[in-house]
C-alpha cells in the first residue's frame, strides 16, 4: 500500500523557527502537500500530528544529524531572532553563526531549495529614499538600528550561496511589515492605546498580512523559482489612515520628546518600542513587488482592512 505522504508533491521540507506564530501558520499550510521536519529549541505541543519536530537548537552540531536521517527537498529559513532586547552577540550567534551552519548543510546534503524569508526593513526608512525601492537598491536600514545590521548580513550571506551554489535554487523574501498575531514591532505598534505618531510626519506605508507571507513562501518553494523578491500586500496607505482603521486614538508629540521619552522608558523596561523604531513612522521605506508577481506569481488575498484588523485578533 502506498504512504500517503509520499505522494505529496513538495517531498521533505525542513523549516527552522516552526514555533513561531508565523512558523504554525506555514506549517498548517505546508504539511497538507509537503512532509514538514520543524527546527525550534521552543516546545510545540500543537504541531499537526504528521509534522515531526526536532528540538534543536541550529548553531548545534546535533542539527547535521537531522539531514543525515532523511533527504531534505527544501528548507524554509525563519528562525531570525528579533528581540531587540538581547544581546549583540547572542542576536551575531544566532542569527548570523546559526545560519551559516544551515547553509554549510544545505551545501553538503545537496538540498535543492533554500527559502530565506529576510524584510523589506533593510533597505531602511530614510529621507531621501525613492517612493518605491526594486530589490537591487542598497540595504542601508543597519546605519541608524543596530538590530537589522544581523538581518542584513543574513540576507548578504543568503545572497552569496545563491551565487556560490547555482545548482540549488534559492529564494530570498523581502516582505513590507508583517502584521497579524505575530509579536513583531508593526503589530505591537498598532496594538498600542493610543498609538504614539510625530508631529509633522504621516508617511506611506506598505503592509501585508501574514497568512499571505505563508502564500509567498509555497510559491517560492514552486520548481524553478529564485532570486531575490519584495513581497508587498495591498496598495500602500498613510500611516494616520492604517490607524484609524484599527480604531485606535493617536497622541502625537515632537520626534525629539517621543526619542527622548522611549529612549528613558526602554532604560526602565516599560516598552518593548525601541526609540529607532520610530524611523518606521517617519520616513519611507516602500517596496516595488513587480518581479513577485510576475515571477513567483504571488498575489496577496487580504484587502487592507482585513490585513490591519488582523493585528487585533487574538485566535492563536
Amino acid at each position: 500500500m502506498t504512504n500517503e505522504s509520499s505522494l505529496r508533491p513538495r517531498g521533505t521540507v525542513l523549516v527552522t523557527g516552526v514555533c513561531g506564530r508565523l512558523g504554525k501558520r506555514l506549517v498548517r499550510a505546508l504539511h497538507k502537500e509537503a512532509n514538514v521536519v520543524g527546527i525550534d529549541r521552543r516546545p510545540f505541543a500543537d504541531r499537526p500530528s504528521d509534522v515531526v519536530h526536532e528540538q534543536v537548537d541550529i548553531r548545534r552540531k546535533k542539527l547535521k544529524d537531522v539531514f543525515r536521517a532523511q533527504p531534505i527537498d527544501a528548507i524554509v529559513h525563519l528562525g531570525v531572532m528579533h528581540d531587540p532586547r538581547a544581546s549583540a552577540t547572542e542576536h551575531h550567534a544566532w542569527n548570523v553563526v546559526g545560519f551559516a551552519k544551515l547553509l554549510e548543510y544545505a551545501a553538503q546534503f545537496k538540498v535543492p531549495k533554500v527559502v530565506v524569508l529576510s524584510s523589506a526593513n533593510v533597505y531602511g526608512p530614510q529621507p531621501d529614499n525613492p517612493q518605491f525601492l526594486n530589490e537591487d537598491a542598497p540595504l542601508l536600514g543597519g546605519a541608524r538600528f543596530g538590530e537589522i545590521r544581523d538581518l542584513i548580513e543574513v540576507d548578504m550571506l543568503a545572497q552569496s550561496f545563491f551565487w556560490k551554489h547555482p545548482e540549488t535554487e534559492t529564494v530570498i523574501l523581502r516582505p513590507v511589515h508583517i502584521l497579524g498575531t505575530v509579536r513583531n514591532a508593526p503589530s505591537n505598534f498598532l496594538r498600542l492605546d493610543p498609538v504614539l505618531t510625530l508631529l509633522g510626519f504621516d508617511p506611506m506605508i506598505q503592509v501585508i498580512h501574514e497568512d499571505d507571507v505563508a502564500h509567498a513562501i509555497l510559491c517560492a518553494l514552486d520548481r524553478g523559482k529564485r532570486g531575490i523578491f519584495n513581497v508587498a500586500g495591498p496598495d500602500p496607505v498613510p500611516l494616520s489612515r492604517a490607524i484609524k482603521t484599527v480604531g485606535r486614538p493617536t497622541i502625537a508629540v515632537p520626534y525629539t520628546l517621543a526619542k527622548a521619552t522611549l529612549k528613558r522608558l526602554w532604560s526602565l523596561r516599560l516598552t518593548s518600542f525601541p526609540a529607532p523604531e520610530l524611523d518606521h513612522i517617519r520616513y519611507v521605506c516602500m517596496v516595488d513587488d513587480t518581479r513577485a508577481k510576475e515571477t513567483l506569481g504571488f498575489r496577496h488575498a487580504h484587502n487592507l482592512e482585513e490585513t490591519l484588523q488582523h493585528v487585533l485578533s487574538e485566535e492563536w
